[in-house]
């Protein structure tokens, strides 16, 4: 069972590490404003997370399956809607149990099987370790106002928790100007960015294996904090979005990995993102709604 657990692991981490070199390549598109291109980053972490896909005669899979990979029906309620797995490896005979088409590949897949679960446990017990420590450390900050707190065991302002979300600030923070500080970081709660950013680590813990898969994370992790960015200045003028990048500026980056922190990750690149951050129209913002619909229709869904 473990065995076929992995052989079907393996097959949806090569799907996504295809579509996540995919949307790395769209994300270098400049005309694409990082607040639309994050979404992208669903599709890959869904191909790392779920195994079946809708099959379509649209898909980009399509193209592919002619060459390398080929798609398993596992349910096709009509003639017209069907789900399947994408197979990749194309290493056994039949699938319902898997029947390996040499019997050394049994041997291979279980042990794998065992070595995967290891390790891939370890990490989300790591992870939950951090999680649980990191909200410990600050159990002790003094409240400011609102859910704004103020600790001595911080050195960035971030967003710590999920469910109920605060703002910690270093204790030194208490005399500085706060506007743009706080406007990042309730942007952040707004869009659930601490959320997407475990979900996120969770993924890549499963596909530990694949060292593409903690580039993906690497990225989208940086991603998320230029999407947050423009979004956090999206009502200020060129003068305020300055000032917004003096104090992105100013603040050193978070060393927890679990929290949405206002400085660090590639601060130049965000204060450049800033600096030419442009007012998207009515009709643009339509265009990246369908343009976005579009990829993630084609990548998600698998060969007909």
């Amino acid at each position: 069972m473990l065995g076929e657990i992995c052989y079907w692991i393996f097959n949806m981490s090569i799907t996504a590490s295809l579509m996540g070199l995919i949307v790395l390549l769209i994300r270098k598109i400049r005309i694409i404003p990082h607040r639309v291109s994050v979404f992208l980053w669903f599709i890959p972490f869904f191909r790392m997370c779920i195994p079946v896909g809708l099959n379509s005669p649209y898909s980009l899979m399509s193209l592919i399956s002619r060459l390398t990979t080929r798609t398993v029906t596992v349910y096709q309620p009509t003639d017209d809607i069907a789900f399947s797995y994408t197979n990749s490896i194309m290493a056994a005979e039949s699938y319902s149990p898997v029947t390996y088409k040499v019997n050394i590949l049994e041997k291979i897949f279980n042990v794998a099987g065992m070595v995967w679960i290891i390790v891939a446990l370890a990490l989300i017990i790591a992870l939950t370790v951090i999680y649980v420590t990191t909200k410990k450390e600050i159990s002790d900050s003094k409240l400011l106002r609102d859910n704004i707190r103020l600790s001595a065991k911080v050195d960035s302002p971030a967003v710590y928790g999920i469910f109920r979300p605060k703002i910690i600030l270093p204790q030194d923070y208490s005399y500085r100007d706060l506007t743009y500080i706080i406007r990042h970081e309730k942007t952040h709660i707004r869009r659930l960015d601490n959320l997407w950013r475990i979900l996120g680590f969770l993924a890549a813990a499963v596909h530990w294996f694949n060292p593409l898969s903690w580039v993906f994370l690497k990225v989208f992790l940086e991603d998320l904090e230029l999407a947050c960015d423009e979004m956090a200045v999206s009502g200020l003028d060129a003068e305020e979005r300055k000032d917004y990048a003096r104090t992105l500026l100013s603040c050193t980056g978070s060393k927890s990995l679990l929290v949405s922190a206002f400085g660090g990750a590639k601060v130049r690149t965000r204060i450049e993102n800033v600096l030419s951050y442009k007012r998207m129209t009515v009709l643009s913002a339509a265009g990246f709604a369908v343009l976005v619909i579009f990829i993630i229709y084609t990548l998600l869904t698998n060969a007909a």
